[in-house]
């Protein structure tokens, strides 16, 4: 075998067999960057259209072959990465020309006509509701209680106790600090291990690569949020803030509360019921509760 480009890819090149190492790299460079050749265009514009849809106009982002899906909507596909390009592969461009499109802006109102005929949403006829991923929850709970590090760079931190018997064993840590409230970006992370709190929500393993997670609902989904330490430990923080901020009166620290965690206030009926909740059961636990909820688990 000489080296050289797929055939079925357009341009191809091709080296001689004793070329260098360095000439092989920039020629595979070249290729892979060249206007000619669609094929890298399209999977990154259908990488970046993934991440703000859940799903790509091609749902099998890691297969452009005969035996992936093909494109729902072809001609923008084709479209985008032309754009792509013509941007000078600026991926910025890419976010804000999705974003501003129609598209992108459109409500997720229910149409029980477009249901009936696209139940999994493929041709994209409303914004679908989309849970948030495990990092993004941990990282919106930190925020949401005021215990976020949000330095940039630098170690991250270790969520395992480390013993060596012969072979290393990890055990998930009981009792975390300051230093272990950055961003779950800075997460050490080990191959053989799942977050002993958030692993449950779809977490790939970290031994090999997915082109994109599931999305499942499970049962221990919610036990861990709603029994976990980690979790009790961060609704007794978001209290805190809420004394801190509001004051002993309990309306005021369940209207802050809705603030905080969801982004409005609590209607009349909300703000009944969550004052009876934190008077008979503490502040606390309504925390909890606002923890749990999809409008905070899920981007609607």
């Amino acid at each position: 075998m000489t080296p050289g480009g797929v055939a079925a890819v357009k341009p191809g090149f091709s080296l001689a067999a004793d070329a260098p190492e360095a000439e092989r790299r920039l020629a595979l460079a070249r290729w892979l960057g060249h206007r000619d050749n669609p094929l890298t265009a399209r999977v990154l514009v259908n990488r970046v259209w993934q991440w703000h849809f859940g799903q790509g106009l091609v749902s099998t982002p890691s297969d452009f072959g005969y035996s992936g899906s093909p494109p729902t909507h072809p001609e923008l596909l084709d479209w985008l990465a032309d754009e792509f390009v013509r941007s000078g592969w600026r991926i910025k461009t890419l976010h804000r020309l999705i974003v501003l499109s129609a598209t992108y802006r459109q409500s997720g109102r229910l149409d029980a006509k477009a249901m009936s005929v696209d139940r999994l949403n493929r041709f994209l006829w409303r914004m679908a509701p989309r849970r948030i991923e495990a990092e993004e929850l941990r990282d919106s709970l930190l925020a949401v209680n005021g215990r976020l590090d949000r330095r940039m760079g630098g170690p991250g931190y270790f969520l395992w106790e480390k013993s060596y018997n012969y072979v290393y064993e990890y055990r998930p840590r009981k009792k975390f600090y300051p230093d272990d409230y950055r961003r779950m970006v800075y997460e050490t992370k080990i191959r053989s291990q799942h977050d002993a709190t958030f692993g449950v929500f779809d977490c790939p393993d970290a031994s090999m690569v997915r082109p994109k997670r599931t999305v499942s609902v499970t049962v221990l989904q919610a036990l861990n949020l709603l029994n976990a330490e980690f979790m009790v430990d961060q609704a007794e923080a978001f209290a805190e803030r809420l004394k801190r901020e509001a004051g002993a009166d309990v309306e005021r620290q369940v209207e802050r509360a809705f603030r905080l965690a969801l982004g409005r206030e609590p209607s009349e009926r909300e703000a009944k019921a969550s004052a009876a909740v934190v008077r008979e059961h503490g502040l606390s636990t309504l925390c909890r509760a606002l923890f749990n909820t999809n409008e905070f688990l899920y981007v609607d």
